[in-house]
């Protein structure tokens, strides 16, 4: 458990989702088709966001890197000594690698060095829209150029993405999930309350992802990839019970499934101040050490 503090008022959300939110509810009623296909461009589009200038400082002192994966440049940040083994963090939707900025110092100090990446579509890589699919290639590319890290540290939708990559032969065995959604239709239904969307739209969606990719949306989901990890695989799930965005059932459901995770609950952070914790960061290198 670790401290509890007071809760910041709701982001407000950009201009643009706001003429959605006020339109899309008409798009329904005049064609629930196209409907479908504009959630579908929605829900794979990220927004992007001004990068605050104490992220900007954690990114003047990183080693940056590219590396070419599924047609998008993905732009790749390394902070510590070469020579350490490394620890990989992997943002959420619309956000950076260097939001994980508050980690840094603490593994580097800690014995390891640290790469970040602004996935596709995301920050300063290629691209208007993205996967978690084109999230878990952009994780396993990494090898490539860096070899296997020794954990995976990951916000939010990051968390689905890289366990995606592992059950695909990314051969991490640890990793450690902060406020990562499990649940197929909870995902759903919190983008379609932000655009006012209905149940049907997102019926419709989960329809057309499955004529698409040739799978169920929830076959992409933290819920189900969980069952295919492999034997010796340990996660650790950081979750604050406060967190508006992502609640505790996605956590609650996913332990059902998987009850060998270590659970560290927080209150009093919410869904991104909890990367920015002092305890919470601390307990996340103690996992990595096998502590």
């Amino acid at each position: 458990m670790t401290k509890v503090t007071q809760l910041k008022k709701p982001i407000k959300l950009p201009v643009g989702l706001r003429i959605i939110r006020r339109l899309f509810p008409l798009l329904e009623k005049i064609s629930l088709h196209f409907a479908v296909l504009f959630f579908y461009r929605i829900f794979f589009t990220p927004m992007r966001y001004k990068t605050p200038v104490m992220e900007l400082d954690a990114e003047k002192t990183a080693e940056k890197f590219s590396i070419n994966s599924n047609g998008s440049k993905i732009q790749y940040y390394q902070w510590g000594d070469p020579l350490k083994p490394y620890v990989l963090v992997v943002h959420g939707w619309a956000g950076r690698a260097t939001q994980f900025r508050k980690f840094i110092p603490v593994f580097t100090d800690g014995g390891f060095r640290i790469i970040g990446m602004d996935g596709p579509a995301h920050g300063k890589s290629s691209g208007k829209r993205a996967t978690l699919v084109d999230f878990s290639d952009a994780i396993k590319n990494l090898a490539t150029v860096k070899g296997v890290p020794l954990a995976i540290i990951a916000h939010s939708f990051g968390g689905g993405a890289s366990l995606h990559s592992i059950v695909n032969g990314f051969p991490v065995k640890k990793l450690i999930n902060i406020a990562t959604p499990t649940i197929g239709d909870r995902i759903i239904e919190s983008y379609l309350t932000v655009i006012g969307g209905s149940p049907s739209v997102g019926k419709g969606f989960k329809q057309f992802v499955r004529v698409k990719y040739g799978k169920p949306f929830e076959e992409f989901t933290t819920l189900e990839l969980i069952k295919r990890v492999p034997d010796d695989f340990k996660l650790m799930i950081v979750h604050d019970k406060d967190d508006k965005d992502v609640e505790l059932i996605h956590v609650e459901e996913l332990v059902k499934v998987f009850p060998a995770a270590r659970l560290n609950i927080t209150s009093g952070l919410g869904h991104y101040r909890i990367l920015k914790d002092d305890l919470v960061i601390l307990s996340c290198l103690a996992f990595v050490k096998g502590n």
